[in-house]
């Protein structure tokens, strides 16, 4: 199984970002215990402050892996592009916050890419990515 975790903006200061909110773990350490906890998916790592890039990524993946696991952070809830690419890709997505966004500001309860994702994990910290992965092991 091939599992691609796609990071948007700002989730490169983890460890160092808010840690009340965020913990004080960066994403890299975690996704080392991943890669340990789930030595049969191959997994890969990719982040980016630039929605562009976000959506490349998920056209470039989006047709031959077997899940892409998606935190869009803040473009989760302004970019009509990211959802759009999320819908226009064959792999499943699953859509991820460190944060449960519900108990956070108003803005952040509007996600544009639950619409087009398999499913939403939220509020269990860095938990919510593993807890993504074994949602594609069944």
């Amino acid at each position: 199984m091939k599992l691609m975790i796609i990071n948007g903006p700002n989730l490169n200061l983890l460890g160092k970002r808010e840690p009340e909110v965020y913990g004080s773990t960066s994403f890299e350490d975690y996704f080392e215990q991943l890669q340990e906890k789930f030595p049969q998916v191959e997994l890969e790592y990719y982040q980016s402050n630039i929605e562009g890039e976000l959506i490349g990524k998920i056209q470039e993946v989006g047709f031959n892996y077997d899940g892409i696991i998606l935190n869009a952070a803040a473009y989760t809830h302004t970019s009509v592009g990211i959802g759009d690419a999320v819908k226009a890709v064959e792999t499943p997505v699953i859509e991820v916050h460190i944060s449960n966004t519900h108990q956070r500001e108003e803005y952040r309860h509007v996600s544009y890419i639950s619409p087009g994702a398999k499913g939403v994990i939220l509020g269990f910290g860095l938990q919510s990515y593993d807890l993504a992965i074994q949602s594609f092991l069944g």
